[in-house]
């Protein structure tokens, strides 16, 4: 196994073990035995458990942003930015759960303030950018904006929390009534929502 090879390893067993038990409930010599290396192989690679742990949310803090930000990237009507922004959430709990609950649990050394808290201000702030041509069309003022932002993108965080466990109903039909509340209101619910993005 080469270097590279044996630190994308150790990242995968840590992200399984420190999902299942924490930062403090996962030892070096756990994290060593399921990879079938020695201690100092893992100290090699990453100095400490802290140092592979915080390897491991780095990469799952680039992994959820880059879902995120692609999610946005693309020109279309804010409804379906915020449709986008939660199916890449979604997909993303559906599909690296561990790295999920690790993102949501324990702040490594690294970021004392949590990952998943980091992420989402980096998320509200591009929320913002987005809302701001059509707030500023229906003349409400940049405040107002950001705290619109803060509540979609904390609307969207909380019902993923929520899903993760849950995984049902499935991604769609949750995103969809996401967007139903955000867009709609709840005098202006739709019993059976559905999405406006294609896939």
């Amino acid at each position: 196994m080469t270097g590279a090879q044996r630190r994308a390893q150790l990242i995968g067993v840590g992200r399984g073990l420190f999902a299942m038990r924490g930062l403090d409930g996962t030892t070096i010599e756990e994290i060593a035995g399921a990879a079938g290396v020695s201690k100092p192989v893992i100290y090699e690679h990453f100095g400490s458990k802290e140092g592979l742990y915080t390897q491991v949310v780095d990469h799952e803090f680039r992994i959820l942003l880059g879902a995120i930000n692609d999610a946005l990237s693309e020109e279309a009507k804010p409804r379906v930015l915020v449709e986008r922004a939660a199916l890449a959430l979604l997909g993303y709990i559906e599909d690296r759960t561990d790295g999920f609950r690790i993102l949501v649990r324990d702040a490594p050394p690294s970021q004392p303030e949590g990952a998943f808290s980091s992420l989402l201000s980096q998320v509200t702030a591009r929320v913002e950018y987005i809302l701001a041509d059509e707030f500023a069309r229906r003349g409400f003022s940049a405040a107002d904006g950001a705290m619109y932002a803060q509540m979609l993108v904390g609307m969207v965080a909380m019902t993923g929390q929520w899903w993760q466990d849950s995984r049902t109903p499935d991604k769609r039909e949750v995103a969809a009534h996401l967007v139903n509340l955000a867009w709609n209101g709840l005098t202006g619910l739709r019993k059976d929502p559905e999405l406006q993005v294609d896939g």
